[in-house]
C-alpha cells in the first residue's frame, strides 16, 4: 500500500464545494471517481481544507493510498486524461504513511479578490465585482488586528455544532491593491466555515466606510454581541492559494483546530 499525495487546482464555479455529497459534483467525489476509473480501486480522497462551494484553489493538497503499481510521478498525468476541464492535477508523488494532507498541515494561504473597476467577464468567475475604489490604508490597519491568536466567532458563517473552539492563530493579513483589485492575503494554521469571506467582508465594509476600523478589533471581544456582524462576501472570490507542510509530517491538530 502506497500513499500519494495531490497538488490539485479547480475552479470551483461548477463544483459543490471540496466534500462529497450525494447526487451532486464535488471535488474530492471527483477525484475519487477519476482515480476508480484508472486503478479500478474505491478509495478515499483526504483533503487538506473544505472550501466551500464556488470556492477555486491553485493548491488544494490531498492524497489516498493504492494498492496499483503505477509510477507517483505518473498519477497527476493519468488522472488528468479522465476528468473535465475545470480540474486539474498539478503534481503527485510518495508520501509515507505518516503524513497527513489535513492534519500535517503547518499553515493554509486563502487570497480573497475585490475587483475595483467595472465589470470584466473574465475575470466574473473569480473575483467579487464591488466597482469602486476602496481605503486601502484604512482596510490595512483594520488587517493589523486580525493578526494572531483570537476567537473569530463573529467571523464564521455557520458555526458547525461540533466544532467548541473558535480560537485560530493568523500569522499574517495583508490587503493590497493590485492594478484594478484589492487582493486580501491571509495565511493561518486553519480557518472556520465562511470565516475567510467574512473577514473579507469586514475589511470591504472598512474600505467602503461602511464601518470604523477600530470595530474590527472589537468584533474579536466580547463587545462582538454589541456589534453587527460582517456580511459574508460570496464564494467565487476566494482561492485557497497554498498550504505548506514540514520537511517531516507530524501531527498538528494540537496548534490548529480545524473544521
Amino acid at each position: 500500500m502506497k500513499r500519494i499525495q495531490l497538488v490539485v487546482s479547480y475552479d470551483g464555479t461548477e463544483f459543490c464545494g471540496w466534500a462529497a455529497q450525494t447526487g451532486r459534483r464535488t471535488v474530492q467525489s471527483t477525484l475519487r471517481e477519476a482515480v476508480r476509473r484508472v486503478s479500478g480501486e474505491k478509495i478515499e480522497i483526504v483533503g487538506a481544507s473544505r472550501t466551500d462551494s464556488g470556492a477555486h484553489a491553485k493548491g488544494q493538497v490531498c492524497h489516498f493510498d493504492t494498492e496499483v503499481n503505477i509510477e507517483p510521478e505518473k498519477w497527476a498525468r493519468i488522472l488528468n486524461k479522465v476528468m473535465e476541464p475545470d480540474i486539474a492535477v498539478v503534481s503527485s508523488k510518495h508520501v509515507s504513511q505518516d503524513f497527513h494532507s489535513r492534519f500535517s498541515a503547518r499553515d493554509r494561504f486563502y487570497r480573497y479578490r475585490i475587483l475595483t473597476a467595472g465589470r470584466d467577464p473574465a475575470r466574473a468567475r473569480f473575483v467579487h465585482e464591488y466597482g469602486r475604489p476602496l481605503d486601502i490604508p484604512k482596510m490595512q490597519t483594520a488587517a493589523m488586528a486580525l493578526q494572531g491568536d483570537h476567537d473569530f466567532k463573529a467571523f464564521t458563517e455557520e458555526l458547525d455544532p461540533g466544532v467548541e473552539n473558535t480560537r485560530r492563530i493568523l500569522f499574517s493579513v495583508d490587503v493590497r491593491q493590485f492594478r484594478d483589485e484589492v487582493w486580501v492575503d491571509v495565511v493561518g494554521t486553519a480557518f472556520l466555515r465562511g470565516m475567510m469571506r467574512r473577514m473579507a467582508g469586514s475589511l470591504l465594509e472598512v474600505g467602503r466606510d461602511y464601518r470604523p476600523v477600530e470595530e474590527v478589533g472589537k468584533l474579536l471581544t466580547e463587545e462582538r454581541y454589541k456589534l453587527q456582524w460582517p456580511v459574508v462576501l460570496p464564494a467565487n472570490g476566494l482561492c485557497l492559494m497554498r498550504i505548506r507542510y514540514g520537511r517531516h509530517p507530524i501531527d498538528n491538530r494540537a496548534a490548529s483546530q480545524s473544521i
